[in-house]
């Protein structure tokens, strides 16, 4: 089979299987991965029909809904959806932090090498400041102890880690949420603490959200969601919203903008006219 029997499969899978674009994509991924890199036949004239992906408004909590989520959190989980609702941080933003990236007396988190390699600055919210410096003294406490253990060495960027031996025993390089336990760092081979696992913040806010009652598909990054959108909501520009977000495109931010025309305030329904203060005669 080449690639006119991989046309047929793609084609029926987006036609007589109605799958998303992705599975689709990730079908014809895993087919070119075994044509070239297994058989060393690389698939070529693949033209069949793909499903569309279809642009979606991003899920967005309301602040009573937020609020309800993070009753539900506790300790680092708390503290990593406070930054990424107050801060607007991605998720691996948040579990790569360091603590030379908190400015507290600018009242500012600096965000080195997020998505696209970028670098920007983002607010840090007043209200948490206070939790993250009793976060950090015990934070500090572990480094110490791994210090004292033999340990306490942090992997570094590029290759900084050749050019400053001694930088990744450093407290300023340490992680801002540190992984529980000590492992093997599978590249250098030397035994250190690791940030955070995001699966352990992605499955702490899935619980959250089931046990405050919220009926939306929301996840870690509806509360980046819905940090632009309450920003914008209280009137904040467009440009600066794209920049505490790191948004290339400001029409990328501009999603946001659709959430708030197309949300149920926009127009008033045409109902509200007729029924007035008609009692309800449902049931």
């Amino acid at each position: 089979m080449a690639s006119a029997e991989v046309n047929a499969f793609l084609t029926h899978l987006a036609v007589n299987r109605n799958v998303a674009p992705n599975t689709q994509n990730q079908a014809l991924n895993a087919l070119n991965f075994l044509y070239r890199h297994v058989l060393d036949r690389p698939l070529e004239n693949i033209c069949a029909i793909r499903a569309r992906k279809r642009p979606k408004l991003p899920v967005v909590l309301s602040q009573d809904e937020v609020g309800a989520l993070l009753k539900h959190l506790h300790g680092i989980h708390w503290l990593a959806a406070c930054l990424m609702y107050g801060s607007g941080l991605r998720l691996m933003e948040c579990c790569r932090l360091r603590v030379m990236h908190l400015d507290f007396a600018h009242r500012e988190i600096r965000v080195i090498d997020g998505k696209g390699a970028k670098d920007r600055i983002v607010t840090l919210p007043e209200a948490l400041i206070e939790a993250l410096q009793r976060h950090l003294g015990a934070v500090k406490n572990t480094h110490d102890k791994d210090l004292a253990d033999g340990y306490g060495d942090v992997a570094l960027p590029y290759a900084l880690a050749r050019k400053n031996p001694s930088a990744g025993r450093n407290w300023a390089w340490q992680y801002v949420f540190p992984a529980t336990r000590r492992s093997l760092d599978p590249y250098s081979g030397v035994i250190r603490r690791h940030h955070i696992d995001e699966s352990a913040i992605q499955n702490a806010i899935k619980r959250a959200v089931r046990k405050a009652g919220i009926e939306k598909p929301a996840s870690c990054h509806t509360l980046r969601h819905s940090f632009a959108t309450h920003l914008l909501e209280r009137g904040m520009d467009i440009r600066t919203v794209q920049d505490q977000l790191g948004h290339k495109d400001v029409r990328t931010t501009q999603i946001y903008t659709h959430v708030l025309q197309r949300g149920g305030w926009a127009v008033v329904s045409p109902l509200n006219g007729v029924l007035g203060g008609a009692d309800n005669r449902a049931g």
